[in-house]
């Protein structure tokens, strides 16, 4: 059945990639981001100019969808990325509460992963650029875990998912909940246009609700 989506974050790296994995299957798309002229132009889209602070203007764009995704990022190079980031989860995760909108996809990251029964980003060897923006989307998980009205999934990417992994879309992968996926030679990898797959994949089969997932090849 294809649907009507509210994409946020739609000209960013995994952004972008969903809306045209969207796109190709023919889902109509309500495309959100800051600058709209950053945004491809594809079939079935209509592009809104809307920040995840302006609550209204995001609660507006999401009546009469039937999913909302989120890929929002408050940026990498952010000195504020924490509170930056858990504000705008929040605005967006209200702004599909009050719009009436069931399903959520949230796009967080692998920090939130467990290995040998720790969670990444609370290992001594994460990634001191990458923390601050890791631990938000670790604590936003622990939020949205309270939320028992949303039919949400967070989704985590490989750990291994960035500009020097991807460029293919291979269209298959593997999955898991908490835990890394690893390939035969133990790296946790996926290209960001499998990750759009895999995120369309569960916008379409809803095989993880109220559930964190990740994917790897």
């Amino acid at each position: 059945m294809k649907k009507k989506v509210a994409l946020v974050g739609a000209s960013g790296f995994v952004g972008s990639k969903v809306l045209l994995e969207l796109s190709r299957r023919g889902h109509s798309i309500v495309a959100i981001a800051r600058n709209v002229k950053a945004i491809e132009k594809l079939p079935n889209v209509e592009c809104l100019a809307i920040d995840v602070n302006q609550l209204d203007k995001l609660t507006k764009a999401f009546e009469g969808c039937d999913a909302v995704i989120s890929a929002f990022n408050a940026g990498w190079d952010n000195p504020n990325i924490y509170e930056d980031y858990m504000n705008g989860a929040q605005h967006i995760q209200e702004a599909a509460n009050r719009a009436g909108v069931k399903r959520y996809i949230f796009v967080g990251g692998a920090g939130s992963l467990y290995v040998d029964n720790k969670q990444l980003v609370d290992t001594e060897d994460f990634p001191l650029d990458f923390k601050q923006g890791a631990l938000a989307a670790r604590d936003y998980l622990i939020d949205l875990k309270l939320d028992k009205n949303l039919e949400w999934t967070f989704f985590s990417p490989a750990i291994e998912m960035n500009q020097e992994t991807s460029g293919e879309r291979r269209g298959n992968y593997q999955v898991k909940e908490n835990t890394p996926v690893y390939d035969d030679s133990m790296r946790s990898i996926l290209s960001v246009e499998d990750a759009a797959v895999a995120i369309v994949d569960e916008l379409e089969h809803n095989k993880h609700i109220r559930k964190q997932f990740t994917a790897g090849y």
